[in-house]
């Protein structure tokens, strides 16, 4: 397994108490494989993305990538937010070298691989354009070459279609999953978008809530990945198993 999350909990210290976000969460995820995990509010979704990012620390349990321990953030993984985090006054090409220059990499080599990533999501010719003048999708593209122009292992993704229109959405998942298969690159997504996990991912990590933990690993063996397969019933079965089992543990609760 190339990335793993063992016996992970977090908890954090309030006025009222404990507050327990994670429990017990166990993830195993193979170079090369694009995965989503899946929750409503309070699944702690993003808590354990940023554990997997090493934003932040585990109460209990280890990620580890590879053979070693996540202890902060590093090159080994690339970040993608839901709002699309670009520096206003730097041009497309300026924000995606950013990382680079970061890094102490050279004026010619992070422009040189800047452009290249530019031209992997079909944004060249924008290279001199500022985030304002993009849209929204083009905007998240930005922030994916930005992601990838570190070159890291695994990309991260914390709901980045939240934010955009229907079509921009369809658009956009057509896009991130030419991507992966072009760069077989390993991805890791939040979201609490049923139909996108199923149409986007190999496995589906449902989460509960309440606090967060794997009420159920699923695998989705669908026979294509274009738009047509959400009217077929093969789509609608995942759907509907998914919807039902966090409907079922958003009742168990409330009810608690």
């Amino acid at each position: 397994m190339y990335l793993r999350v063992i016996n992970l909990h977090k908890h954090f210290q309030t006025q009222a108490g404990t507050l327990v976000v994670l429990k017990d969460i166990n993830m195993s995820i193979e170079q090369g494989e694009f995965i989503c995990a899946v929750g409503a509010s309070g699944s702690g979704k993003s808590t354990l993305l940023r554990q997997i990012a090493g934003l932040d620390s585990p109460t209990t349990g280890e990620v580890r990538i590879g053979n070693k321990v996540v202890t902060g953030p590093g090159p080994d993984r690339g970040m993608v937010f839901q709002h699309y985090t670009l520096y206003p006054w730097m041009t497309v090409q300026e924000n995606t070298e950013f990382g680079l220059k970061l890094q102490g990499m050279s004026k010619k080599q992070r422009r040189d691989k800047a452009s290249y990533y530019l031209s992997v999501v079909g944004l060249t010719q924008f290279a001199k354009s500022l985030p304002k003048e993009l849209s929204g999708g083009m905007k998240q593209r930005v922030a994916i070459a930005r992601a990838l122009a570190s070159e890291p292992k695994v990309l991260l993704m914390d709901e980045p279609f939240g934010a955009l229109d229907v079509h921009t959405k369809e658009s956009m998942h057509e896009f991130i999953l030419d991507l992966w298969q072009r760069t077989e690159i390993t991805i890791f997504m939040i979201t609490h978008d049923v139909e996108e996990a199923v149409f986007l991912s190999n496995r589906i990590y449902a989460l509960g809530a309440r606090p967060g933990t794997v009420r159920k690993e699923m695998k989705i063996n669908l026979p294509n990945r274009n738009h047509q397969i959400k009217r077929h019933s093969i789509f609608h079965d995942y759907r509907d198993e998914l919807m039902d089992l966090l409907r079922s543990h958003g009742q168990e609760a409330v009810a608690a």
